[in-house]
């Protein structure tokens, strides 16, 4: 891959209307779900990122005819439950985790034996967390040391409903043990700890598969699925992603004079901790046309220049904004006051280790950030000149964040490794250049 690195000049305000690229999630689900449907599936507004295109490209060697995509429109003619063929060899899932995870389920449930195999960092992210299940299942997994990819899965044609406590709340744990329910005998039910990303249970049932959801206590949820039924195709118009939003929701709200509206942006009240925790910060965020779309619920997110302060962010909205902690430190470096993290030491098993690598790439830019186990303490407000070029570890959430720090940094930011933001983003330094910002992108 080629080292791509970003510019980023300080200054400038986000004026407009932009819309982002489709959410990610959904994209990921709707190939997967639409290629085990019956019939003709449509899907418009998936996102063309590598992590997405990896996805399809998986069904595509499972025999499903898949047309697209083309300006984010993608035709599946999918195969029923029971369709899928042996691939003649590994699948290659890339920089994505979620489709390690939630592939996994449903190749549990085939009779034919299959490899998942992914890039570098994916290699080293954790897969024990769902070989677990699928074993207590009837599957047999095989994996390298200490559960990491490639995994080998020897399908079992028939598994078995389990009871199953995620120990930590996770959203592709869920959904992979979900969706090899979708293969077992009997109902398989799945309780997690805290709300995490609902997107596969809403799926299902656009695909009109029953699941049922029940509410345990404040935050613990149940989710039951009985094996042996099937998918029906639909049409899915997927949501401009609110994780993509994100890096400009906070671009916006630390940039003076910025008013910006992003359009069309799925608002799943399990994916919305970004706009709590930044209206908590003192953001002036509004939600206008809110409206559902294909049963997710969107809004227009208008964002306006407001001065940010520091707050311990409450536990229970750390799983519902996950993926968003790398901006996040960014809003909390320019809020006066101190900003404090516990209880996500999910981040240190991404793409890269975001924890010490948002905190390498703070310091950097003269923010004083101190990593702890599960979180981090950000003394923001005051900045100090960069001192070194940031090192984004291929992650692309890094690069994008660390391209908002720029707007306020007090000289021009250079960040390496910058390649993976097509992963989930393309086209995310047009679009900033388009609102206000000042970035170029140039071979390393």
């Amino acid at each position: 891959m080629k080292n791509i690195r970003f510019i980023v000049q300080p200054g400038g305000a986000l004026k407009g209307r932009i819309r982002v690229p489709g959410d990610k999630s959904i994209s990921h689900r709707s190939i997967m779900l639409g290629s085990i449907a019956e019939g003709t599936t449509t899907v418009t507004g998936f996102l063309e990122g590598e992590d997405s295109l990896a996805t399809l490209k998986a069904f595509q060697a499972m025999g499903v005819n898949i047309d697209g995509p083309n300006q984010g429109k993608v035709i599946i003619e999918g195969v029923g439950l029971h369709g899928l063929k042996k691939p003649a060899y590994a699948l290659n899932m890339g920089n994505s985790g979620t489709s390690m995870r939630l592939l996994s389920g449903i190749i549990a449930g085939q009779d034919f034996d299959c490899e998942l195999i992914g890039d570098a960092s994916l290699s080293k992210r954790p897969m024990k967390r769902v070989i677990d299940p699928l074993t207590l299942m009837g599957a047999k997994v095989e994996s390298q040391d200490k559960g990491l990819p490639p995994l080998k899965i020897h399908g079992a044609a028939k598994l078995n409903a389990i009871d199953y406590t995620l120990p930590m709340a996770s959203a592709q744990v869920k959904s992979c043990v979900i969706l090899a329910g979708l293969y077992a005998e009997g109902e398989t039910r799945v309780v997690e700890p805290a709300p995490t990303r609902d997107h596969t249970e809403r799926m299902l049932r656009g695909f009109g598969y029953e699941v049922n959801v029940t509410k345990l206590d404040e935050l613990a949820t149940e989710v039951r699925v009985k094996g042996g039924g099937k998918l029906t195709a639909t049409h899915i118009d997927v949501p401009s992603d609110i994780s993509s939003a994100a890096f400009y929701m906070v671009a916006a709200s630390i940039a003076k004079g910025s008013d910006l509206v992003i359009e069309h942006v799925g608002i799943n009240p399990t994916r919305t901790g970004i706009i709590d925790i930044l209206r908590l910060m003192g953001a002036d965020l509004t939600l206008e046309n809110e409206r559902e779309v294909g049963g997710e619920p969107v809004a227009d997110i208008h964002v306006r220049y407001a001065p940010l302060k520091g707050i311990q962010i409450p536990e229970h909205l750390v799983p519902l904004a996950i993926d968003e902690f790398p901006v996040l430190f960014v809003a909390a470096s320019a809020a006066e006051g101190q900003t404090v993290l516990t209880g996500a030491e999910e981040l240190r098993v991404k793409e890269s280790d975001r924890i010490q690598v948002m905190a390498d790439a703070l310091h950097a830019v003269g923010i004083d950030a101190q990593p702890t186990e599960d979180g981090m303490i950000i003394n923001g407000g005051k900045q100090s000149p960069q001192t070194a070029p940031i090192i984004s570890h291929h992650d692309h959430r890094i690069s994008m964040a660390m391209t908002v720090a720029g707007l306020t940094a007090v000289a021009p930011v250079q960040i390496e490794d910058c390649a993976n933001v097509n992963t989930s983003f393309p086209r995310f330094i047009e679009l900033a250049n388009s609102v206000g910002l000042n970035v170029r992108a140039e071979e390393a």
